[in-house]
């Protein structure tokens, strides 16, 4: 089952014309539902609403508050007999017209499909070489740069890698192919900063949170890809998994379990 504007139908045809096809008019988010409820939900919203602004779009009323989201994707999860989901929830201006748009308002389409916790280390990992990020007013949301990941992923796949790490142009460090950087130095948590176009991530800004209510200095920057190099351990972190890099390039990083700060942030994740 899925939901098409609220409706919950076993399978549907979006009508042309359709702007999100057309002119990748839209956004989506990728949530996961899990002991009856959204993780990281207050995140996810606060994001939409971000990306809804930036877009110019209204939120649908079925999604326009916290608690509708909640409502909406668990009635979703609930008619997939899904108890733990991986839900995608996509949204595009409804209306026709070339560039300029004839309306605020957004239609959406929400599916579910069963979530599967992978947690396992990252074996190895490399830099692209074909692709890097690009910063712009809507990097920070998922959706209007997904060619990008889908050409990192491709390289990633033609290489052998179990990840991929993108840069910017300038070389600095942004993202991993489908989740935030982060690694330890010296005690002190490392991220990239959004000027590098990397995605405002619901657990990037969880393990933030978690990091500074342990204690733990963190430090948002453009920073080369010999600083992350030289750190001492390294994760990526998404809304479905937070893993170790083992290693990328040839550099290893030593595990996790061995770095106090890094239990402390994980601790706080709980």
């Amino acid at each position: 089952m899925l939901l098409l504007n609220n409706t919950l139908l076993p399978t549907a045809a979006l009508p042309l014309p359709n702007r999100g096809l057309a002119f990748g008019d839209g956004f989506f988010e990728t949530l996961v539902f899990t002991a009856g409820h959204l993780r990281l939900a207050a995140d996810h919203h606060a994001r939409m609403q971000q990306a809804a602004k930036a877009f110019y779009l209204t939120l649908p009323e079925p999604l326009a508050t916290l608690e509708a989201l909640e409502t909406t994707l668990a009635r979703l999860a609930q008619a997939n007999a899904l108890p733990d989901a991986r839900l995608r929830l996509q949204l595009w201006r409804a209306g026709g017209g070339r560039y300029t748009p004839t309306t605020n308002t957004a239609e959406w389409l929400a599916t579910a499909e069963p979530f599967i916790a992978d947690d396992n280390p990252i074996a190895k990992a490399d830099f692209a070489l074909e692709t890097h990020s690009i910063y712009s007013p809507l990097s920070f949301c998922k959706g209007p740069q997904a060619w990008l990941y889908v050409r990192a992923a491709h390289e990633r796949q033609q290489r052998g890698l179990d990840e991929i790490i993108l840069c910017d142009a300038a070389g600095y460090v942004a993202e991993a192919g489908a989740a935030a950087m982060f690694w330890l130095k010296d005690d002190v948590l490392f991220t990239p900063a959004l000027e590098t176009g990397c995605v405002a991530g619901v657990r990037r800004a969880q393990v933030l949170r978690a990091a500074r209510a342990a204690g733990v200095e963190c430090r948002q920057g453009l920073y080369f890809k010999e600083e992350l190099m030289g750190a001492d351990a390294a994760f990526t972190a998404n809304v479905a998994s937070v893993r170790q890099l083992r290693q990328v390039g040839t550099t290893s990083f030593s595990p996790l379990s061995q770095h106090t700060t890094a239990s402390q942030i994980f601790g706080a994740l709980q």
